[in-house]
């Protein structure tokens, strides 16, 4: 891992340990996700394949012929975002878009083999940064964090219906 990436991961932990330690989780929360998303930003580019289209990526290893709104939707991104990466993504011959029955307004979204390919390759690089970032952490710690995170996002979930 380059060395900025970990100057900047020991900036945000001595700042947890030192500055705030008692901040909102919600800050917590933040940053941890930041160094997480960094961490794989870095392998991914290694691939050339940036954060972004990891999103889609894996959306579509899972479902391909979305539409680009349900693409979108399933990404939390907004369609124009979402209309900039495919483009981009297309011209790197990772994914295809198709109109379906002759319907010119729904544009269909699937992966070349060259995207298909690039799962094998990718998702063992998120596994490791997951492994990296878990190890020394308890088994029951760990379902604590994970029952807990659910909890919240059930609760702000429920609050905002």
């Amino acid at each position: 891992m380059p060395r900025t990436s970990n100057r900047e991961t020991r900036t945000v932990l001595r700042h947890w340990q030192e500055d705030v330690p008692d901040d909102r989780l919600a800050h917590l929360i933040r940053d941890a996700g930041r160094v997480l998303t960094r961490s794989l930003q870095t392998r991914l580019a290694e691939h050339s394949v940036s954060f972004g289209h990891w999103t889609f990526l894996r959306i579509l290893w899972v479902t391909e012929g979305l539409t680009q709104r349900k693409l979108s939707e399933q990404a939390g991104l907004m369609e124009p975002t979402t209309f900039t990466a495919l483009k981009a993504m297309e011209a790197n011959g990772l994914i295809e878009r198709r109109q379906l029955n002759g319907n010119r307004k729904n544009i269909h979204i699937y992966l070349t083999q060259k995207g298909r390919d690039l799962k094998e390759s990718l998702v063992p690089l998120a596994e490791e940064v997951n492994e990296i970032s878990i190890h020394g952490i308890e088994c029951e710690d760990l379902r604590v964090t994970r029952r807990t995170l659910l909890k919240i996002i059930s609760n702000l979930a429920e609050a905002n219906e």
